[in-house]
């Protein structure tokens, strides 16, 4: 993705005032620390059957992620004309529960594990998945520990 250029797109669609909010999962407390009412999502086998179908380097869209994730957001939304950021922390207290669905769901909606990505993989994948989380947790359900939920608020002024 051009990022400047995103981000001067979002700059101009918002009316003065407006804002943009970049929202981010904070301060993992380690599993051992909370007692969770069930097991974890077995990420390193989600991410390992991930590999599998894609490759080793991580996608992105429709790219590769050769480098890992890129940086430099702020100055990417300060040379947009956004001001700020104000981060605000909101803090968990609770795990989070989650059924077998939701829990692919969330690797569809991550970019490295699109749907689209697979092609006519996708339901090779999908019931692979499936079979993994299920064999983690027969009765589909999961528990990740209470991870606090940090937004940064980038304003565009008012004049």
């Amino acid at each position: 993705m051009d990022r400047p250029r995103v981000a001067a797109i979002v700059y101009k669609m918002l009316e003065p005032g407006g804002a943009l909010l970049h929202i981010n999962i904070v301060e993992y407390t380690p599993a051992d620390a909370v007692r969770l009412p069930w097991p974890t999502p077995p990420y390193a086998v989600i991410q390992g059957l991930v590999r599998h179908y894609l490759g080793p380097v991580r996608r992105a869209g429709r790219g590769v992620l050769r480098q890992g994730t890129p940086g430099g957001e702020a100055a990417i939304f300060r040379q947009a004309g956004f001001s700020g950021p104000n981060r605000i922390v909101i803090p968990a207290t609770e795990p989070l529960v989650r059924d077998l669905d939701d829990v692919v769901a969330w690797v569809f909606s991550r970019s490295d594990s699109a749907p689209h990505l697979f092609g006519e993989h996708l339901g090779d994948f999908e019931a692979e998945l499936r079979q993994v989380l299920h064999q983690a947790a027969p009765d589909g359900r999961f528990s990740d520990p209470p991870s606090n939920t940090e937004v940064f608020v980038w304003s565009k002024d008012r004049s």
